[in-house]
């Protein structure tokens, strides 16, 4: 096998504010695994709140290629991550994005789409939420109508504005736009234990119908008394970031919010929904803000969750890649073999290549499924 990968930027359509901060690019490494002429694609994206610099990236990517490229093929890797240096002690982020592009080749190679070699008989399809940011009530309302006229019948809310009344107009303005939409709300741990049950009454009787990490982390047992009083379902997201945190977390909430950049890939998530199974805790899968490669994986498990939030490639300015659709509303893979996903453009757009020495890739191989 051969390993390379490039890194590209990605453009946010605009600037997303949450209560933590603005984000309105960040990197992409995509990681390409190749054998008979076949290229499995993974793509990892940088996080400062996780902790995954571009370099950092880059730094285990070299370190795990001379594993890989030793194995005889995808499927032996696929089968036995550790074999190929696939071990927790990688960064969720580099894992994640590893096992994916190793899903896509053997998928590929094989004739399957993912979601079959993860143990989904038919094609997900699934409403997923898109995000407002922290904007002030007339745009958002503006937003939230275009979006409901585009089919999305979820819409999730950032919160946590430093005067909370701003959020609650907000809502309320979102809530005006698109009158039919069910309302997630998201202040992504801003609120205090006190301001969550002061608040939580006063959203749900503007419709929000469940709220994300409403106090900040670190605190299981605040958080499970914010959730035992609330009057809508509490789901842990910066809470609930490993397989180990989701256990402790089972049945203390109502939900968690599983990302595969931070829990490690699809074969966590499934252990995560496994351990859930019976506990009164269900599943949400969300992601970072990414291209449609990136959010690829986690479509192929939409199925096993109760609410799904996978727009990160609707928010950018341009998505270098297709095949999950989402821009009515629905997410769904495209019935193509491994992660079913294709590039939207024939030139590379990478302005670092970290590879063996391979500065440029060529367009066409950069192009190729």
């Amino acid at each position: 096998m051969k390993v390379t990968w490039h890194t590209t930027a990605l453009e946010l359509a605009e600037p997303l504010r949450i209560s933590r901060s603005v984000m309105a690019r960040r990197d992409a490494v995509w990681i390409r695994i190749e054998q008979g002429g076949l290229r499995g694609w993974g793509e990892a994206v940088s996080s400062d709140y996780l902790g995954l610099p571009t370099d950092r990236i880059v730094h285990h990517l070299t370190a795990v290629r001379p594993l890989l490229e030793r194995l005889p093929d995808p499927e032996t890797a696929w089968e036995d991550p550790t074999t190929a240096g696939l071990t927790p002690e990688l960064p969720a982020g580099v894992l994640a994005a590893v096992e994916a592009a190793l899903l896509d080749l053997t998928g590929k190679r094989s004739g399957r789409a993912a979601h079959l070699m993860l143990g989904s008989p038919d094609a997900p399809a699934a409403v997923t939420a898109r995000t407002i940011g922290i904007v002030a009530p007339v745009p958002a309302a503006a937003q939230a109508a275009r979006l409901a006229v585009s089919g999305f019948t979820v819409l999730k809310i950032k919160a946590g504005s430093p005067d909370p009344a701003e959020d609650l107009a907000r809502v309320d303005a979102v809530r005006t736009g698109a009158p039919e939409a069910s309302l997630l709300l998201d202040p992504n741990g801003a609120w205090t234990e006190r301001q969550a049950h002061e608040l939580l009454p006063r959203f749900a009787a503007l419709g929000v119908t469940a709220v994300e990490q409403p106090i900040a982390p670190g605190d299981h047992a605040a958080l499970a008394r914010v959730a035992k009083e609330s009057p809508v379902p509490v789901i842990a997201d910066e809470d609930a970031v490993s397989y180990e945190d989701a256990v402790a977390l089972a049945g203390l909430v109502q939900g968690v919010n599983v990302k595969l950049a931070k829990c490690g890939g699809v074969r966590a998530a499934q252990r995560i929904h496994e351990a859930l199974r019976g506990s009164g805790t269900e599943l949400m899968l969300g992601c970072l803000t990414a291209s449609s490669l990136g959010i690829a994986p986690a479509v192929h498990l939409a199925d096993r969750a109760r609410w799904v939030d996978l727009d990160g490639h609707l928010l950018l300015a341009d998505d270098p890649w297709t095949g999950i659709g989402g821009r009515d509303g629905t997410v769904r893979p495209s019935g193509r073999a491994g992660l079913g996903v294709r590039r939207t453009e024939a030139e590379p757009r990478a302005r670092a290549t970290a590879s063996a020495g391979l500065r440029d890739q060529g367009a066409a191989e950069a192009a190729a499924p």
